[in-house]
């Protein structure tokens, strides 16, 4: 951290010690003051202005308000899956346990005293904060909106209650993190737009003494306690976003037009900050991508309807982000795998996907309009709904004609076969920054890596993250060097881990040559070895051929040497010396690969192994399966080539494989990425 970032958080800390006082604990909720005047309008001066037009809910494609309302059922029942964990209590949540571990954090403890990421006190956050986000309220509001059945308002109307009564202001793991009460500010706005018609919702929203308290108390909130410094990644635009709309959808206080005006600029100015001028996320995390994708098209819809435009700069960096998205893709609109990945979302207004990348490029679409090489795009409901809210899509300039395949700034270079060919073979390759800010915090130490698909199933696969916190040895694989397709040198990380979100040497990557069908670069993340090394990597790509070849060189002698290819769950491997043959299902055939290996090194194969870990795929996070990995060990020699060469072989028809003794349809890895997860609380 910088000298000022460490002088504004000692000051931070100070302020927190003054706002304690202030902490309202659940037992004193039903005695608070009513808001008076001054701090809130009258009754008559307290009306929510953006609505959706009248009938918007009839252009809702069938299919998808069928899967919205299935999924508003079984939230109904009590079920509900959050973060590889499904919940069994949503009909009355406990906002303080969390079902991964058991453990419950105090309600009444003052939150700036609470370590959120100690587990032996709050258990794993992200499963407390992922059910206080009170996204799953958001949809059963939707459901509402679609077919006007009173039980799921009334359900809303129930835990909206239930939640504000037991997390009062500063009390608790839920007043913790900023980014926090943003997201859950973004979905309260979407759950009085969609129950406009419903009519308790005044009594529930405006009329109710303790949700303007909570609307006020949120926005104080993060009015005062901003994300700065290495911190002020999404978490920051988050804040801003959450700020933002809330200030222009409740302007029901005396601050909220400063509000509205201090969000709008801070929003701009760290959308700007966060993202490359090609349109790529800093963070380089690609579920981060879309998630602050989201984050800032919600909140600028949400300005745009109260009559408070954000800037046309912001609308087009905005814009450039969607397209980003539409170039990244594979067949099946996957995203690359690249850094840490959450799930994060802004709203949910759709049946959830494990991918989220479709209803982001749904929503991309309904605002800016897809161009025509975007990829064919579906309407769903937060589409539809965000047209309405918007009224008509927005014209950005200059933007790409063609499909952009190379993203310079932000080292990622994408090569693939063309529209005719099939299977589509898609491949990724890394030489951007190690990440974003001092402590890069979603960054893996994935300098150099691939990633490559054929017709969307992963074959040499980035593995993901698995894990955020409380187990340290995991989150530690997920993140190595060692766990991506790259290569280790002297038995340690490319990049230094200093903390599960910390990170302390940083690699730099620098590209060497990149042409239609080639793509060469190298890194310094072992230039402190002795001798220092470099680590130069030249991948070859030929589509007519379906041919992959990744050439690998280390420039300083004697260096123990580990290089990894990770396959896809649904990828099996037989090795033979130096040669894997690689089956997988696709929609019609069983299909094949031969994966030739550098005959300097010796090869073993590693599948679900923990001592040390070795061979696992992340689905999402929370959620973990074996695959097989292929190591090779050696030394390093300078002026030697590591050669490795993919290629792709068409086989009999066959509609589904077998995979480790268990029959796997190609459905199943459309709905998981792979076999039946191992889930976080199974882990325990």
């Amino acid at each position: 951290m910088s000298p000022g970032e460490v002088a504004w958080r000692v000051r931070e800390q100070a302020l927190r010690r003054t706002w304690s006082g202030r902490q309202v604990q659940p037992s004193q909720v039903a005695s608070l003051p009513s808001l008076g005047p001054a701090a809130v309008a009258g009754s008559a001066g307290r009306t929510f202005t953006s609505s959706l037009p009248a009938g918007a809910g009839a252009a809702v494609p069938p299919v998808a308000r069928e899967a919205l309302v299935a999924a508003a059922d079984r939230i109904m029942s009590g079920e509900w899956e959050m973060l590889g964990v499904v919940r069994t209590d949503m009909k009355d949540p406990d906002w303080f346990r969390d079902p991964a571990t058991g453990r419950r954090s105090d309600p009444d403890a003052l939150a700036f005293r609470l370590n959120h990421r100690d587990e032996g006190v709050v258990g794993n956050v992200k499963q407390i904060w992922e059910v206080s986000r009170l996204q799953h309220l958001t949809l059963l509001a939707a459901a509402w909106y679609l077919t006007r059945e009173d039980a799921y308002a009334e359900r809303v109307d129930a835990q909206l209650r239930s939640w504000w009564a037991a997390n009062p202001f500063l009390s608790g793991v839920n007043w913790t993190s900023g980014i926090e009460l943003g997201v859950r500010l973004m979905n309260w706005v979407w759950i009085r737009r969609l129950l406009a018609e419903w009519p308790g919702v005044s009594e529930l929203f405006e009329d109710n003494d303790l949700a303007l308290h909570q609307v006020r108390w949120h926005q104080q909130y993060l009015a005062t306690f901003e994300s700065r410094g290495s911190s002020a990644n999404n978490h920051l635009i988050a804040e801003a976003a959450g700020q933002l709309a809330a200030s222009s959808a409740f302007p029901w206080f005396p601050e909220s037009a400063a509000w509205r005006h201090q969000s709008s600029l801070l929003l701009e100015k760290s959308l700007r900050d966060n993202t490359y001028p090609s349109g790529i996320n800093r963070e380089l995390a690609s579920d981060y991508h879309g998630f602050v994708f989201e984050l800032g098209v919600v909140a600028a819809l949400e300005a745009a309807a109260a009559g408070t435009q954000v800037s046309d700069d912001c609308w087009r960096l905005l814009c450039a982000m969607a397209d980003c998205m539409a170039a990244l893709v594979d067949s099946r609109q996957r995203p690359p795998r690249q850094g840490d990945s959450d799930e994060g979302r802004a709203v949910l207004l759709d049946a959830p996907e494990h991918n989220r990348w479709p209803p982001l490029l749904s929503l991309g679409a309904a605002v800016f309009g897809p161009l025509d090489w975007w990829p064919e795009v579906k309407q769903d409901a937060g589409s539809v709904l965000a047209a309405a809210l918007i009224g008509t899509a927005r014209a950005v300039p200059a933007r790409p004609r063609t499909r952009p395949d190379r993203f310079a700034d932000a080292g990622i270079t994408i090569f693939r076969t063309g529209p005719a060919s099939s299977p589509e073979i898609w491949c990724r390759c890394d030489a951007g920054p190690h990440g974003f800010l001092s402590i890069a915090a979603h960054a893996h130490a994935d300098a150099l890596s691939v990633e490559v698909r054929a017709d969307g199933v992963d074959i040499l696969a980035d593995p993901g993250t698995y894990c955020y916190h409380g187990d340290p040895e995991w989150r530690s694989y997920f993140r190595s060097t060692i766990g991506h397709n790259s290569m280790e040198v002297g038995g340690r990380d490319q990049s230094a881990q200093s903390g599960p979100f910390m990170w302390g040497r940083q690699a730099r990557t620098r590209e060497i040559e990149v042409t239609e069908q080639t793509w060469t670069a190298e890194h310094d993340g072992y230039a402190t070895l002795r001798p220092s090394a470099t680590h130069r990597r030249t991948v070859r790509f030929d589509p007519g051929k379906h041919i992959i070849e990744v050439t690998d060189e280390i420039d300083g002698a004697g260096h123990e040497v580990r290089l990894a290819f990770h396959l896809g769950p649904v990828v099996t491997a037989q090795l033979s010396a130096s040669v894997a043959s690689l089956t997988w299902p696709s929609a019609s055939s069983r299909a094949a690969a031969r994966l030739e290996l550098p005959g300097q090194l010796d090869w073993s194969l590693h599948h679900g192994e923990t001592g040390p870990i070795l061979g696992w795929y992340s689905p999402g996070l929370g959620e973990r399966v074996p695959a097989w990995t292929l190591v090779g060990r050696g030394r390093s020699i300078p002026g030697v080539h590591y050669k490795t060469q993919l290629r792709f072989i068409q086989n009999e028809t066959s509609p589904a494989a077998s995979i480790s003794g268990q029959t796997v349809s190609l459905s199943t890895y459309e709905a998981k990425s792979g076999a039946a997860p191992e889930s976080q609380a199974e882990d325990r």
